[in-house]
């Protein structure tokens, strides 16, 4: 697996973040998706990251900066054809080593709460991320779930 930093110019990139967020939308009332467009995701304080096994992109994800010692996930996705194949678990991995890199003391997320995203709720959890109130510009919301974990 190769990551690569930036790229959102990419037509494959591009096509999977239109997916996750019309995906997205088929499971959560429009002002409860937090995913961002390519605008937000260009932000000068959003580091953006895509996952490709053989030149074919396997998924994405961003981190973005809340604060000097708070960050928070943003767009991790796996393309369907890659999905079980270690993708995200590999990109989770990564961007928590950035975190730590960049001495961030707390790394956050949001996640919704359908069924659907059971299998994202797991793979937080086994990386050592806990349910945790809203945080950032986030309310309680029944469609949002949010975790954090300290960076050590």
């Amino acid at each position: 697996m190769d990551i690569r930093i930036g790229e959102l110019d990419n037509e494959n990139i591009i096509l999977l973040l239109k997916e996750h967020h019309a995906d997205m939308l088929l499971h959560s009332p429009e002002a409860s998706v937090h995913a961002l467009d390519l605008t937000a995701l260009a932000a000068p304080e959003i580091t953006f990251w895509s996952v490709w096994i053989d030149n074919t992109l396997a998924g994405c994800g961003a981190l973005k900066e809340l604060d000097k010692d708070h960050a928070e996930i943003k767009s991790m996705r796996t393309s369907s054809h890659h999905l079980r194949k270690g993708v995200a678990g590999k990109l989770l991995e990564h961007i928590i080593n950035q975190a730590g890199i960049r001495s961030y003391k707390k790394l956050s997320l949001e996640t919704g709460t359908m069924p659907v995203f059971q299998p994202a709720q797991k793979l937080y959890q086994q990386f050592g991320f806990e349910l945790c109130p809203p945080f950032g510009h986030y309310r309680e919301d029944p469609y949002s779930q949010f975790m954090s974990k300290v960076i050590e």
